[in-house]
């Protein structure tokens, strides 16, 4: 049985694919990969207050609807033991997200974000993209990857300045990738704190990823979500060109981009904008937009990095 569920989010190449393996040792909580929990909570919470609907209050079951969302994380972890669930998906911390936790699970849901610099983010993917005999243009790949509402970088970037202006109630702990990676004991005593877990003593010197992902067939990127045994900050050789260095730093010093401005929560699904799928477009799993940068052809439509189906 779930006894706390709590999200793990933030930017990409920012550790969180680390931090899972190393909460993993504890036996009371699990945590793996990307989690499609998020995704599938808003897909049916948009179909019961959409096309669902006049179904079931006609059968007199539209009270039911708390119960079938809310049911979605038990099924997703059902084979699990574990009493806590770290849920890793970068959109917890996109307002409607937050807003679908607060309704179905608790009116204080909480949420790990991990933070690094939007400049350090593009130098680990150009050199993700090198380690694998890529040659990658970067103002090209820039344009791409630092375009409105696109993911992985800006549209993370924006929940977590999001998350940042409204953690009033301290539903977010906001934790550094320098940080992570420097002082990890002291930061894995402030996510104990946070999510009021029993300490527990990992090791750090034997890490060990149980839940690897398919780097290769779903992102096309090898060593993509790899974690080394020992905790260590891998020295990355790129000098990024001065325009690209001036709009990373425009993007961190800006407010929250417009495209989620104004999102809350409502019961009514049209009031949130979509974070899953177009009639006509597949959107590109996080971090898959920038893995295929060079190699394959992507399409644009609504500023989504995604392929046309």
């Amino acid at each position: 049985m779930i006894d706390k569920f709590i999200g793990l989010s933030g930017l990409p190449r920012s550790g969180a694919t680390l931090l899972s393996a190393i909460l993993d040792q504890n036996p009371e909580i699990h945590a793996e990969g990307n989690s499609a929990v998020c995704q599938l909570m808003w897909d049916v919470h948009k179909s019961c207050y959409g096309m669902s609907k006049a179904t079931l209050d006609a059968v007199g079951k539209g009270d039911t609807i708390p119960s079938i969302v809310s049911a979605i994380p038990s099924a997703f972890y059902k084979d699990v033991n574990a009493s806590v669930i770290m849920d890793k998906c970068r959109n917890w911390t996109l307002p409607a997200n937050m807003g679908l936790l607060q309704e179905y699970f608790a009116h204080s849901p909480k949420v790990i974000v991990l933070e690094r610099p939007v400049v350090d983010i593009i130098k680990s993917f150009l050199e993700l993209h090198r380690s694998n005999g890529r040659i990658i243009e970067q103002a090209g790949f820039c344009e791409i990857a630092l375009q409105p509402n696109t993911e992985p970088i800006v549209r993370s970037l924006d929940g977590v300045i999001w998350a940042k202006q409204n953690n009033q109630n301290g539903n977010f702990l906001f934790i550094k990738y320098d940080d992570l990676v420097a002082d990890t004991e002291r930061v894995l005593t402030s996510i104990y704190d946070f999510c009021e877990i029993a300490p527990f003593k990992h090791d750090l010197k034997n890490i060990i990823n149980n839940y690897p992902q398919d780097d290769v067939g779903v992102y096309d990127m090898p060593g993509l979500h790899d974690v080394r045994p020992t905790i260590c900050k891998r020295k990355i050789d790129q000098t990024l060109l001065e325009p690209i260095m001036a709009k990373c730093a425009e993007l961190e010093a800006s407010d929250v981009l417009h495209h989620i401005k104004g999102w809350g929560h409502s019961a009514n699904p049209e009031m949130h904008r979509p974070i899953g799928r177009h009639s006509n477009v597949e959107l590109v799993p996080v971090e898959k937009g920038v893995a295929q940068y060079g190699n394959r052809g992507q399409g644009k439509q609504g500023n989504q990095l995604s392929l046309v189906k």
